[in-house]
């Protein structure tokens, strides 16, 4: 498969580890790109609902993936999230070419680009964790019902149709949350100078030029690999929005396409991220 040369690649709201991860598609956009930076903008392994019982071949395929593109010179930024946050705990580590940040800004260009997740605006998260950590699993097996009720469909040949979407745009509450969260980024952003403020948390893929009274930022946020299917390029001082197209994917990611770790890397990496066991 040809990869594409691409400045920098923002993934975000993976949730490895859940029924709802579109793992195997990512794993298709991962072979297509060869990113001289990459940012995992928080969510990527769902610890909060992580289980034993439940982690497919091509979940841990993905993280394979990523170690790869660390072990060819990809400087990998891993952005801790809400449902990832136990990683906090080894914030401003460095792993050679991995760094475990919470937040990162970077030079594009001359021009400055802040990174954080976005669970900081989320008041649900800080103060009722249970009612979040309860959504989260409610919405995995919404999703779940969704998959089964679109392949109906498509036996039936009829267009796809998102519950969750229909749901956010029916609850006015909801809205008014996605709005609030954008225009609170945007306006910090503004407040601290920077030219691109660039989140995920709320499942919203969206490239948007926000003003106020004191400027003006570019807000962009990386969507999800749930339902949107969707992340962010920065290449020859441009972004771009990418969507998976499953009708023009023609290639098909071979195992030998990933980086083969040995026994014992593999055990460390289980141990690090789901056991909180450092690796020595």
């Amino acid at each position: 498969m040809k990869k594409r040369n691409v400045d920098l690649v923002v993934l975000s709201d993976v949730h490895l580890g859940t029924y709802g991860c579109h793992a195997t598609e990512l794993l298709h956009y991962l072979a297509s790109v060869k990113p001289k930076t990459l940012i995992l903008n928080g969510d990527i392994i769902d610890i909060w609902q992580f289980r034993k019982s439940y982690f497919p071949k091509s979940h841990l395929k993905v993280v394979k993936k990523l170690l790869d593109f660390a072990a060819k010179g990809t400087k990998v930024y891993y952005i801790t999230g809400n449902h990832d946050e136990m990683l906090r705990k080894f914030s401003d580590t460095e792993m050679g070419n991995v760094c475990i940040v919470d937040k990162v800004v970077l030079e594009l260009d001359g021009k400055k680009a802040w990174f954080f997740h976005g669970d900081v605006f989320d008041s649900s998260v800080h103060h009722a964790k249970w009612i979040a950590k309860l959504g989260g699993l409610g919405y995995d097996y919404l999703i779940l019902l969704n998959r089964f009720i679109n392949f109906i469909l498509a036996k039936m040949g009829k267009e796809p149709y998102s519950l969750s979407k229909k749901i956010k745009s029916g609850v006015k509450k909801a809205v008014k949350f996605i709005s609030d969260f954008e225009t609170t980024a945007a306006e910090i952003a503004i407040e601290n100078n920077y030219d691109y403020v660039i989140c995920g948390h709320i499942h919203e893929p969206k490239v948007s030029n926000i003003e106020n009274k004191k400027g003006s930022v570019l807000y962009l946020n990386s969507g999800d690999w749930i339902e949107n299917l969707t992340a962010l390029e920065y290449n020859k001082k441009k972004w771009n929005l990418y969507r998976y197209d499953a009708q023009t994917e023609k290639e098909t990611v071979k195992d030998k396409e990933y980086i083969e770790m040995d026994a014992q890397l593999e055990q460390q990496l289980v141990a690090t991220l789901f056991f909180n066991k450092k690796i020595v």
